[in-house]
């Protein structure tokens, strides 16, 4: 299992040795300085705490500045924690792009973009109702909700308007089809969650 944080860049194509455009992603991964090392002993399970991103010193508060100065890391944006089964590290290391290869496949997870308020039609892909017998002014309502007199509540869980994205999501099985070291640079096949600019962590997939 390898982990590492990026950013997301945006989406572009490239054209590979078959000559086929395949459309990627832009991922900035890391460097990712480990800030810390949970250990089964002392912590109850094993991960590293890797930091990502810039962040100007005067919004970093005082807990946060000791624990990386204790680190002898600078300040970052972002702290998460990660799991990497491979060779051990030591604290003040850097998780790099180049512990992934052309060809790999890995998991993304990001939050997905918020789109604000949504009726079920577009949330959840609802037909709408029927626009005769009768009905007027209801083309796109969820219709009838719950029970008369039994269980004469709405169960949980029923799908209706709300706010819609901002979610955890994660693409499974993208294909890794360029890693540029020099950048920090990494590019997966296809789409993943998140705008421009949003966290993203990449890890190997345990998919065939």
């Amino acid at each position: 299992m390898k982990e590492i944080l990026g950013k997301k860049l945006g989406m572009t194509r490239v054209f590979v040795e078959t000559g086929d455009a395949v459309t990627v992603t832009v991922i900035e991964a890391g460097p990712c300085p480990i800030i810390d090392v949970k250990t089964t002993e002392r912590d109850g399970y094993v991960a590293y705490q890797v930091g990502f991103g810039e962040i100007r010193s005067k919004l970093v508060n005082k807990p946060y500045a000791g624990q990386f100065a204790k680190a002898g890391v600078t300040p970052t944006r972002y702290l998460r924690e990660l799991r990497n089964d491979g060779d051990p590290l030591e604290v003040g290391a850097e998780l790099k792009v180049d512990m992934f290869n052309v060809g790999e496949r890995v998991d993304v997870t990001g939050i997905s973009r918020g789109l604000g308020f949504a009726g079920v039609m577009k949330r959840h892909n609802f037909s709408g109702a029927q626009a005769t017998h009768g009905q007027k002014d209801r083309w796109r309502a969820p219709g009838s909700i719950g029970q008369a007199s039994t269980p004469s509540r709405v169960f949980k869980g029923m799908k209706m308007a709300g706010r819609m994205g901002k979610d955890k999501k994660t693409i499974l099985n993208l294909e890794v089809i360029k890693v540029i070291e020099s950048e920090n640079l990494i590019l997966v096949k296809g789409s993943v969650p998140g705008f421009k600019g949003s966290l993203v962590k990449i890890r190997s997939t345990n998919r065939g």
